[in-house]
């Protein structure tokens, strides 16, 4: 089960990020998780929203560079030790992480990961019965 990650190229000044928070809050686009990374030029935001192709639209229109990239969101509990678990057989299946994210929401945690190999990164999780959100799923949290 993918979702789309939407991910802006910013250059590093005063405002930017306040930029597009104000277009989609005009749009009613709600940010569900977001990570910035940044050097001294420019930064990489990654972001799960509620409507990504729109929210890539609007923002291309306002001249960001923005692209939709295929994401795994990982549902687990929020409890020390679930996400070791779930890391480990990933790991074990050979399948490396570029980077990933989370946040929780009462008892459950959702884990934003950008595999290397996104199709046997979802098979290693279905065999090992681990839930995966679909964009609707994640919409309804």
């Amino acid at each position: 089960m993918l979702i789309k990650q939407l991910s802006v190229f910013l250059e590093n000044r005063l405002g930017r990020f306040s930029q597009i928070a104000k277009i989609f809050s005009e749009a009613g686009i709600n940010m569900k998780a977001f990570t910035v990374s940044e050097n001294a030029e420019f930064g990489v935001l990654h972001l799960i929203v509620s409507d990504p192709e729109k929210a890539c639209a609007l923002l291309r229109e306002k001249s960001f560079a923005a692209t939709l990239n295929d994401v795994i969101c990982l549902q687990c509990p929020d409890v020390p030790g679930a996400l070791e678990v779930a890391l480990a057989a990933i790991t074990e299946a050979g399948i490396s992480i570029e980077y990933m994210y989370a946040f929780a929401q009462g008892s459950t945690a959702s884990v934003i990961i950008r595999p290397n190999d996104l199709d046997k990164c979802i098979e290693v999780l279905s065999e090992n019965k681990f839930k995966t959100l679909t964009q609707e799923g994640l919409n309804s949290i």
